[in-house]
């Protein structure tokens, strides 16, 4: 099994806020995305860029892994930031507006040429219509590409979508991008939700994107990492279950036996490999957590 790497909570942070940056030091969040793009006003953003290199490259964070989002391939600040996070080599550069493959290779390309190390990877927001008819291109184009991030607030705009409980609208998009990711051994994570003050909403919606298979959420506000980590996080029984069912299916296997069951529930190959990958989540939690 490949390494696990727990994504359950990605909080944004205003990369034009000092004081956002240095609290982000103490935040749970398993990943922060250290914003260039819409956090930052135009006439801040080579401050920002300065400030956010700075302590993507710092050490300062911990366990968490640091990215840096970049503003968008159409604008004129894009150049700039990626030669930039190429030179502080965060744990990726997060990629606004990806919209096919040949976009894709184009920062990939430009990472390569900027020095960047091969531990800085590419994280590619899915946010458009063409994104979601595009996903499996998208997210298969390069191995250096390793996460789709939905852009859930851009592509409700472009659907002319409106926001409503169980987000309707929008889950024909999320179902396409998540098998996607599937379908090319890549992580998943959801997009944000907008109203902070709303708890028992987001975590309906933190559900909801755990149910249909999202790794994780990005979030918006320090408030939403803690619901966020637990309902992403495998639960107590969901642990020992897994323990179970690894368990009986080796002792039956060592048996010779054909039938396995547990909880009077008959157990295969794939139930073995959801409970594997429950456990290696857990564990890689836990470590994360030390």
């Amino acid at each position: 099994m490949t390494e696990v790497k727990p994504r359950r909570s990605v909080l944004y942070m205003p990369g034009a806020n000092e004081r956002a940056l240095e609290k982000a030091k103490t935040l749970p969040a398993d990943a922060l995305i250290l914003d260039l793009e819409d956090a930052v006003a135009p006439d801040a953003k080579e401050e920002a860029r300065e400030r956010v290199c700075a302590a993507a490259s710092s050490g300062d964070y911990g366990k968490r892994e640091v990215t840096i989002r970049i503003n968008g391939l159409d604008t004129e600040w894009h150049d700039a930031d990626l030669r930039a996070a190429a030179q502080a080599g965060p744990a990726a550069i997060v990629v606004p507006k990806v919209n096919s493959a040949a976009e894709v290779h184009n920062i990939e390309r430009a990472l390569e040429l900027g020095g960047a190390p091969e531990s800085t990877k590419i994280w590619a927001m899915v946010e458009t219509p063409v994104a979601m008819l595009h996903a499996e291109e998208i997210a298969g184009a390069s191995e250096r590409l390793t996460v789709l991030v939905m852009g859930t607030n851009d592509l409700a705009k472009e659907l002319h979508a409106e926001f409503v409980p169980g987000r309707g609208p929008l889950l024909g998009g999320l179902s396409l991008a998540l098998l996607a990711a599937r379908a090319t051994g890549k992580v998943i994570l959801d997009g944000v939700y907008n109203d902070v003050k709303d708890l028992s909403g987001f975590e309906a919606e933190c559900l909801q994107g755990r149910q249909y298979g999202f790794d994780g959420k990005t979030l918006i506000h320090p408030g939403q990492v803690e619901p966020c980590n637990r309902i992403f996080a495998p639960s107590d029984e969901e642990i020992d279950r897994s323990r179970r069912i690894i368990t009986a299916f080796e002792e039956a296997q060592s048996a010779g036996k054909g039938v396995v069951t547990v909880d009077g529930r008959m157990i295969e190959n794939l139930h073995v490999d959801n409970a594997r990958r429950v456990l290696a989540l857990a564990d890689a939690i836990g470590a994360s957590a030390q």
